[in-house]
């Protein structure tokens, strides 16, 4: 009977929408480790396409309700035609959650991706002011090369603001929806303490530094000062020497 056949046909793509539902979009998800989110990624990938490619059996179905309503009479029409239009408005119901669960978890994947991917720029940052740290920690030299230190510091420490808002404002709306929470304020904190602390060694040694700065001037000075005297003592000696006179005459020179 044909009417039997085109139902058992209806009731089969039913109950595979109906477990598509239940498998994909019913059920309550839970993403805390970057696995799970991106398998989720993948099952939600291969069930859109697992949709798209029942359409030709929707059709085909709907060819064959269309074709038998057609022939047969209309006592027949009713029922098979309010299956049918209950069977299509399911299916590209389904189409449309599949699609927009898809979108929102590649769009989770995507901000996940590029929290690490400023995370990543920001630890390269301060990897940089550890080894400028630790470079200028007991460094050595006169007032200049200080200076130049100072600077080079400086200059590193100008850094914006701009990743480190982008980390706190992708990191919100991850955990906002329960998503790699645990992971992701781990790696905040860890971030954060690490931050604050090279931010307040930074601001220790550049207070040393122009302190370093300062003493080395005033060395400075105070050997330019020695060596003006020098200058003046070795030449008034010269001149004594060049006029031949003795160190009993010049007592207070010669001491």
């Amino acid at each position: 009977d044909k009417t039997v056949s085109l139902r058992k046909d209806l009731s089969e793509m039913h109950e595979w929408i109906t477990q598509a539902e239940e498998e994909y979009l019913e059920r309550d998800f839970e993403y805390k480790t970057p696995d799970e989110l991106q398998k989720a990624v993948e099952e939600l990938k291969r069930a859109k396409e697992e949709a798209v490619q029942k359409e030709v059996k929707v059709k085909l179905i709907t060819d064959s309700v269309n074709n038998f309503i057609a022939k047969a009479p209309p006592a027949a029409h009713e029922a098979l035609k309010k299956e049918l239009d209950v069977l299509i408005t399911s299916y590209q119901r389904l189409c449309s959650r599949l699609n927009g669960k898809c979108k929102t978890l590649e769009e989770v994947w995507a901000c996940w991706r590029e929290l690490l991917s400023y995370l990543d720029a920001e630890n390269k940052w301060l990897n940089e002011i550890e080894l400028k740290l630790k470079a200028t920690e007991n460094i050595q030299g006169g007032a200049e090369e200080i200076s130049e230190s100072l600077d080079s510091l400086e200059r590193l420490m100008r850094h914006p603001e701009d990743n480190r808002n982008q980390i706190r404002e992708l990191a919100q709306t991850l955990t906002d929806g329960g998503i790699l929470d645990e992971l992701i304020n781990e790696k905040l904190e860890k971030f954060n303490t690490r931050w604050e602390e090279l931010q307040q060694e930074a601001v220790r040694r550049q207070k040393s530094l122009e302190q370093s700065i300062q003493s080395a001037q005033e060395t400075d000075k105070t050997l330019r000062l020695i060596q003006e005297s020098l200058a003046v003592i070795d030449k008034q000696l010269t001149a004594y020497i060049a006029d031949r006179v003795d160190a009993a005459q010049v007592p207070q020179e010669a001491q």
